[in-house]
């Protein structure tokens, strides 16, 4: 189809791939490209903040938050003001809004996932200093308990006594007095795991439950990994530089690595990447910029030739982000979770598509939307499901408003009314017919994208 296209379009016009969509998407080019660059430097204001949060400077709970939410409404407010302010095209636009959100959520999962550890660290910190009081009050009662013991069984205070005294006095002290683990006792201990507290296993009840407590939050703030990176040890740029460049959106202590990085596999990408958006760039110039709506044409016509084209685009923007652009970046920083995407175009509910056409960003959502609204205020599953739509409806009507300069709630519409759609698709009678569901999936999914371009172009 590219070839045949191109010979055709030098045949009419003496050029292989066309020009329109060419000058549409390399406008402004340079000044993009600046703006994005600032964009991607700015997200270092967060390493500072959690800097800051690290030295005490700031308490995460209440001014810390609030600092958050204010960097990260500013992280949004100045690329759409921005991009408004250019009067870009909606490529340009369009580019910029997603990754000032791309760079929202990154920034998000970085200080909100340090910020609990920090949060973390300071209940260790004092269970610590309450250990330290039930140990020393231990100690002391033990060596009140052992000179009662030895001034009942001398009778008098003396300085020296016969050995076979002593050597059965410390017998009976040893198999008779519940002492803590103390100096000498830490070092003779069992312990089974290196990162466990030395008092986990004393005989005192309450100083191994507090010891036990502060294994539990150790265990939060330390990596799963090899190298068990704990809080706060990652707190390094150099740690920070590398979560901006690996393809996920929430941030751990450790990743799963490769062992090296393969080359011809990074080229591989690279040239798939070209290779399929010179597919899309056909298809964008000869197939879809040419149809767009005009006035004089049918709502049903302008949407039936752009449902194909559309659709096309759709897959092989789609090949380009998660299978070209993630994967490469994958490979360059040796991240081994390879799973941006799962068999979407098997669903058959709208449910299973939100979960598997987009990995990064449902991960991101789960975590930080859908469990923290659970996890903090207490509501239930349904309303945070409810909110989790919500907040993605609005995301994506927010990112149509930029692009085409309009607010009509089109899109809005369609992602909430997925919850109905969600509800009906786990009906009996439609998991009895999973072919029947997932055709019925794809017609949605052809018609979609350009009911709205059409909507949003012409009305």
């Amino acid at each position: 189809m590219g070839i045949r296209t191109a010979v055709e379009s030098y045949d009419a016009t003496g050029s292989l791939l066309g020009l329109t969509f060419g000058r549409l998407i390399s406008r402004d080019g340079v000044v993009l490209a600046i703006s994005d660059a600032v964009l991607v430097c700015s997200t270092s204001i967060s390493f500072v903040f959690i800097k800051a949060i690290q030295h005490g400077w700031i308490r995460y709970n209440v001014i810390g938050l609030t600092i958050q939410h204010i960097v990260q409404v500013f992280f949004l407010a100045i690329p759409v003001f921005w991009s408004c302010q250019r009067n870009w095209p909606w490529v340009q636009s369009g580019f910029l809004t997603l990754h000032s959100l791309t760079m929202i959520m990154k920034i998000h999962s970085y200080m909100a996932t340090n910020g609990y550890f920090a949060n973390v660290l300071g209940q260790i910190k004092s269970l610590e200093a309450q250990l330290a009081n039930l140990n020393a009050s231990a100690l002391k009662a033990s060596d009140e308990q052992k000179v009662a013991q030895d001034e009942e069984k001398s009778g008098d205070l003396k300085k020296r006594k016969p050995f076979s005294n002593v050597k059965e006095e410390e017998n009976e002290t040893n198999n008779g007095v519940s002492t803590p683990l103390g100096s000498n006792e830490i070092e003779t201990a069992d312990v089974k795991d290196v990162s466990e507290h030395p008092l986990t296993h004393a005989p005192n009840p309450d100083i191994a439950k507090v010891a036990s407590e502060i294994n539990e939050l150790k265990s939060h703030i330390t990596s799963q990994g090899p190298s068990k990176i704990s809080y706060p040890n990652n707190v390094t740029f150099g740690n920070f530089l590398d979560y901006l460049l690996v393809p996920t959106l929430v941030y751990e202590l450790e990743y799963p690595r490769t062992e090296k990085v393969r080359l011809w596999y990074v080229i591989e990408k690279t040239l798939a990447t070209f290779g399929t958006f010179y597919i899309l760039y056909v298809i964008s110039e000869h197939y879809i910029s040419p149809k767009m709506p005009r006035p004089e044409e049918s709502f049903a016509r302008t949407w039936l030739d752009l449902c194909i084209p559309f659709l096309c685009n759709y897959v092989l923007l789609f090949y380009i982000i998660f299978e070209c652009i993630c994967n490469a970046f994958a490979e360059l920083t040796r991240f081994a979770d390879r799973e941006f995407y799962q068999d979407w175009w098997n669903a058959t509910t709208w449910d299973q598509f939100a979960r598997k056409w987009n990995k990064p960003v449902h991960m991101f959502l789960l975590r930080h939307v859908y469990v923290s609204t659970i996890s903090t205020y207490k509501i239930s599953k349904q309303s945070a499901t409810l909110l989790t739509f919500l907040l993605s409806a609005l995301v994506h009507e927010l990112v149509m408003a930029v692009v085409t300069k309009k607010i009509r709630m089109y899109l809005f519409m369609l992602q909430m009314a997925q919850l109905p759609m969600i509800a009906i698709g786990r009906l009996p009678v439609v998991r009895r017919y999973p072919a029947f569901a997932n055709m019925f999936f794809w017609l949605g999914l052809m018609s979609g994208p350009p009911l709205l371009a059409v909507g949003y172009m012409k009305y």
